[in-house]
This record gives structure tokens, C-alpha cells and sequence, in this order.
């Protein structure tokens, strides 16, 4: 699996969308804070075809996290769902 932190581009939108935490069960909640600001924080995870840094087009699930009035924060690309 390549390294999740490779930049890449969201084609379209996200399905399947998904809260995996909230509030407090959030790990880097702290983090988000001083960085972000206070909100109604939650860490989601859905589906959506991404364009990497080479040009390749794939599917693949992503988490990021999320907070009203603050909008989406920190994309990561955790695994391909298509076969390349």
C-alpha cells in the first residue's frame, strides 16, 4: 500500500459517507482544536474517485474530519477499492 499522505484530488463527490466518531471519541480532538477552532467535531469516512499526483484515476476510501460551520479538514486516502 502506498503512503496515505500523497496529495491527491477528489473527482465528484463523495458516497457512502459515514460518521466513524464524535466529540470525544475523536483521538486527535485537542489537535483539531488549537488548529481548527472549536466546533461539533466528528471524523467521518466515505468513497470517491481520486486523481493521484501521476494522473491515475482510483477508487478509494477516504477519512477526514469534519465540523459545523469549520467544513472538511485532512483528507487521507486509507486503501483502493479498484484493482490497477
Amino acid at each position: 500500500m502506498c503512503d496515505p499522505a500523497v496529495n491527491f484530488d477528489i473527482i465528484g463527490g463523495i458516497s457512502h459517507a459515514e460518521t466513524i466518531a464524535r466529540g470525544t471519541g475523536i483521538r486527535e480532538l485537542s489537535r483539531l482544536r488549537r488548529a481548527y477552532g472549536v466546533g461539533n467535531g466528528c471524523k467521518r469516512k466515505g468513497i470517491a474517485r481520486i486523481r493521484l499526483e501521476n494522473g491515475a484515476v482510483r477508487l478509494a476510501e477516504l477519512h477526514w474530519y469534519e465540523a459545523h460551520g469549520i467544513g472538511r479538514r485532512e483528507f487521507k486516502r486509507k486503501r483502493y477499492l479498484d484493482r490497477q
